[in-house]
């Protein structure tokens, strides 16, 4: 039977963690993420999991490490700084092919900021999560339902890849109230085996050993390119988008998150005056959907990055294109949101340009 529930962000990202077979949270409060933490604190007990409030961020991410050795299904949830702190720990998991679950709902930055949503972690997902030669896939949903199927999904394609993933939502999203069907609870007999794991062998495999350090620089270096070789793979198969009025789009727009929930307005809105605006929405960041850019390349005359920061996924965009057509930026920063009227008066002001 369908479950259809009013569910703020934060607590469906948690309820959908618990669904896919996660029974170990390890995470420390902070605003605008504590709704997550707090509903695993009242419901890991219930269902025979574990949840510890560690001292530190630090402390949460080596605990993640673990509890992922072991073959757990894990996860940990943060904001902005406090993603920061917990960079050590996720290089170690990637150096250590660790699958786990990360959930980044960000915050105004650098330093402390301010509290109020952004979407200036985009680099240090994408880019730098850690030091090292590393990636991590990336989610970034826009609404509370899709935040609640990536976090599903998201287990299923750390386990498949041996990789951290990360789901980089932000305050707008992890506060707002949305209607969510909730996914069916996993069988546990249906989750993959683990023979890497450390669970203790009785004396049926070899003694498995999870590390990430190499004092040979030859044999590191092969596995660094082993794990970029199963990059590859994961940007052949897992790229994910969605488009909106691309098919005849002068002007495409590229939002992602609650951006583009403020974008498709004012597509929409662009449309009713006339002008051809279509959006093109990356699901995952990382890998980036470069096959979905392409596909717009016939309509497009301009792309126009609309994001809650400095502009920090133009570049992504730029690559996609490969300097076939101009790219742009329209964006707030510091924890202001950018308003479909504002977004419109851009694509207006594109408009008579590109009409010249």
């Amino acid at each position: 039977m369908t479950e259809k529930v009013l569910m703020k962000g934060n607590e469906a990202m948690a309820e959908s963690a618990l669904r896919a077979g996660c029974r170990f949270f390890f995470g420390y409060p902070i605003t605008p993420q504590t709704e997550l933490a707090a509903y695993m604190s009242k419901r890991m007990p219930l269902i025979g999991g574990t949840y510890l409030q560690a001292e530190s961020e630090v402390s949460a991410i080596n605990m993640v490490y673990g509890a992922a050795a072991a073959g757990a299904r894990v996860m940990t949830s943060s904001s902005s700084p406090g993603i920061s702190l917990k960079s050590e720990g996720i290089s170690y998991m990637a150096g250590s092919d660790l699958p786990g679950v990360i959930i980044n709902v960000q915050r105004g930055g650098p330093g402390l900021g301010s509290i109020q949503p952004s979407q200036s972690d985009y680099w240090q997902a994408t880019r730098a999560t850690g030091h090292g030669d590393f990636q991590i896939v990336v989610y970034a949903p826009s609404t509370v339902q899709e935040m609640c199927d990536c976090v599903y999904s998201a287990f299923d394609t750390a386990d498949k890849y041996r990789i951290p993933v990360m789901i980089l939502a932000d305050g707008m999203l992890g506060q707002m109230m949305e209607p969510v069907v909730l996914p069916d609870k996993i069988d546990f007999c249906d989750l993959p085996d683990k023979p890497w794991a450390t669970t203790g062998h009785g004396h049926k495999r070899s003694h498995n050993i999870v590390n990430s350090l190499y004092l040979t620089a030859e044999e590191l270096e092969d596995l660094n390119i082993e794990r970029y070789k199963r990059y590859e793979l994961i940007k052949q198969n897992e790229q994910k988008a969605e488009q909106f009025l691309t098919e005849d789009a002068d002007i495409v727009l590229v939002a992602f998150g609650a951006s583009a929930r403020i974008a498709r307005s004012a597509v929409v809105a662009a449309r009713g005056e006339g002008i051809k605006a279509g959006l093109l929405r990356p699901i995952t960041l990382w890998p980036f959907p470069v096959d979905a850019v392409k596909d717009t390349f016939d309509s497009a005359k301009i792309y126009l990055t609309v994001e809650m920061n400095m502009g920090q996924m133009v570049d992504d965009v730029k690559l996609a294109v490969n300097g076939k057509r101009p790219v742009e930026f329209y964006g707030r920063t510091g924890g202001v949101i950018p308003t479909p009227a504002e977004t419109l008066e851009k694509i207006r002001e594109i408009n008579e340009r590109i009409g010249e």
